[in-house]
């Protein structure tokens, strides 16, 4: 009997079944960065989604594109948040505020890893994260004294004690500088929520990375739910409903488009909202914090209370 040899087959087995040979590129696998609304971490309920690329073209993730709803549901949470966060000791703010500084200190080289995925320079995103991390130990600071710097008591030609103190304004809307991805959200948040106000972000369309992984800090620092709410998406879009919301009491712009800022200032008219355009500001220098941008997002509020004249009057007890 003739003996026949068996060929060997060309096909190989992976673990995922049958394959004619290995793949000569593995596909990557993008990350989905998802929103921050009320200490929770959806996805827009648009469905829809957008894809960065850095300079080189490379792509960066799979980025949520908020929408009107979705910025309704944080103002939502902002204000159902602001009675609580307010309402804090203002040195508990304080260690919040230390405490998220600690935490982003703790995965800086997650932070440098994604400004570098997005065009930075090595000793460029080292020096944004370093002075992210200052920013917030310089506001946490800054809690519990604002007040002694800003408060007052007038003189009055009655028999009363008359006082001016500052009090947090609200919900704050804020669309953040476009860019850069993490210092300039940094700088218009921390202020904000330092004087005890909440809010709501959108972050740089282009370099949305380090937002997300800022929502990620924010969950882990003992920041109640619903302070600080992030969003991502494009500025085009959404502009005008961080605008026009009727439960939003301020909105900060950051950019320079004459066109937005002109339909800031129409919206913002019809409840008299606060508008704040940090255009001009360069976050990498000393001008990039104050206590001012603190009182940015307060009201002044003036009590009378009461008292017996005892001066030289005749007036006693």
């Amino acid at each position: 009997m003739e003996k026949t040899s068996i060929k060997k087959s060309s096909i190989s087995i992976s673990e995922n079944g049958i394959e004619k040979k290995a793949s000569a590129k593995r596909l990557a696998v993008l990350k989905t960065y998802k929103i921050y609304i009320g200490g929770q971490f959806p996805r827009t309920e648009s469905g829809r989604y957008y894809i960065p690329t850095n300079a080189a073209g490379k792509k960066l993730a799979n980025v949520c594109l908020s929408s009107r709803k979705d910025f309704r549901d944080a103002v939502v949470a902002a204000r159902a948040a602001f009675g609580g966060w307010s309402g804090r000791a203002a040195f508990n703010r304080s260690q919040v505020l230390y405490r998220m500084a600690e935490m982003l200190e703790g995965r800086k080289a997650q932070f440098i890893e994604e400004l570098i995925q997005q065009d930075a320079g090595k000793s460029k995103a080292e020096k944004e994260i370093n002075l992210a991390i200052d920013r917030l130990i310089y506001y946490a600071g800054w809690c519990d004294k604002f007040q002694q710097l800003f408060s007052a008591v007038n003189p009055v030609a009655t028999a009363h004690f008359n006082f001016s103190v500052p009090e947090p304004t609200g919900v704050v809307s804020i669309i953040a500088p476009q860019g850069d991805s993490l210092l300039g959200l940094v700088s218009v948040i921390a202020p904000v929520i330092a004087g005890g106000n909440t809010c709501v972000v959108l972050a740089s369309e282009t370099k949305p990375l380090c937002a997300v992984t800022f929502a990620e800090v924010l969950n882990s620092s003992d920041l109640p739910g619903g302070v600080v709410n992030i969003l991502t998406g494009r500025p085009a879009e959404l502009a005008s409903w961080f605008t026009d919301h009727m439960d939003v009491n301020a909105t900060i712009y950051c950019e320079k488009d004459s066109e937005t800022k002109k339909m800031i200032r129409e919206k913002s008219a019809m409840n008299l909202k606060r508008v704040f355009f940090y255009d001009q500001v360069n976050w990498y220098t000393a001008e990039g914090q104050s206590p001012y941008f603190i009182m940015d997002s307060q009201e002044i509020k003036t009590t009378w209370h009461p008292v017996e004249n005892i001066a030289g009057a005749g007036g006693g007890y």
